[in-house]
């Protein structure tokens, strides 16, 4: 009998003691914390993504995926459920990426915010505000990826219609006359080799002719700056063409004060000889007798005396 009390005591006793460590467990696993419900409804895929995956807002830790789903009123959307520690600043310009931790492949929640529309979001379903999301980095690569795939098929088949049976040929006829151009140009050097021979010579002769064309130059600069000094020389103050300016000024003056009145009174007299000259000619042709025996004298002409009316008839 009392073998069995103490049994039932220590039945009683574990069952106290088992209780007591599921309300300390609860107790303890209690979180105190304010969380808000939101909700991301998307129709892009969520590899990776669990029930109890982090959710971050910037990096930081605010909350976790309490549940995934399908959307029953829109086929091929997916409910994502988060709880999100009530102060993290949610505003309508939040949106949410997929992000992936290492190489684990594991995913989480990325919240971030734009700043274009800084008001807190309002909650428009039982489930809570909504979240828009948007590709991240991996749906990102996937698009890229599939667009570069999609190009890459396209160049194959501009390959393949560009080196067809046709353009084969042409191609390798292109190759043959690149190879004879090649051999073409190996002969080039041997060629080349007299005209590099005197190359040298053509240089020193070049140089040379750039040294005479340095004298030259000097020698024309020289001359020139002696024809500059010349002609300054001769149109100074007391220069050669100053000096000729007054020589002729005082030509033109005794000419026109002394040489031509003298030249005008020769030929006033030039002219009074041949009219003398004239008369005694006229007086030759009318009295030759004159040469020898004189000028025949004049009658007397009436009043003087001598004169006789009759003779002068």
């Amino acid at each position: 009998m009392e073998s069995k009390s103490h049994a039932l005591i220590a039945g009683v006793f574990s069952i106290l003691l088992l209780s007591l460590a599921v309300v300390l467990g609860m107790w303890l696993g209690k979180d105190e914390i304010k969380k808000t419900p939101y909700v991301i409804t998307t129709a892009l895929k969520v590899s990776g993504l669990n029930v109890q995956a982090a959710v971050r807002y910037k990096g930081i830790k605010v909350g976790k995926v309490t549940d995934v789903d399908f959307d029953p009123k829109h086929p091929g959307q997916l409910i994502i459920s988060l709880d999100i520690v009530s102060d993290t600043p949610i505003t309508q310009s939040t949106y949410a990426t997929l992000g992936y931790q290492g190489v684990t492949g594991i995913a989480y929640i990325e919240l971030d915010d734009d700043g274009s529309k800084p008001i807190a979001v309002v909650a428009d379903s039982p489930l809570g505000a909504r979240i828009p999301l948007r590709p991240g980095l991996m749906q990102d690569i996937e698009k890229r990826g599939m667009a570069i795939l999609a190009q890459t098929e396209q160049i194959t088949e501009r390959l393949n219609l560009l080196l067809d049976q046709k353009n084969r040929q042409s191609l390798t006829n292109t190759v043959e006359q690149i190879g004879k151009t090649a051999a073409a140009f190996e002969k080039l050097p041997a060629q080349l080799e007299p005209v590099i021979n005197t190359l040298p010579q053509t240089v020193n002769r070049a140089q040379e002719s750039l040294q005479a064309f340095k004298q030259f130059s000097e020698n024309a600069k020289n001359t020139s700056t002696n024809l500059n000094r010349l002609i300054v020389g001769m149109q100074g103050e007391n220069g050669s063409l100053e000096r000729l300016t007054r020589s002729v000024e005082q030509l033109s003056t005794t000419m026109n004060t002394e040489t031509l009145p003298t030249i005008q009174s020769l030929g006033t007299e030039a002219r009074s000889s041949l009219r003398n000259i004239n008369r005694l000619s006229e007086k030759l042709n009318d009295q030759p007798q004159s040469i020898l025996f004189g000028n025949k004298a004049t009658p007397p002409g009436p009043g003087e005396p001598g004169f006789n009316a009759n003779s002068n008839k």
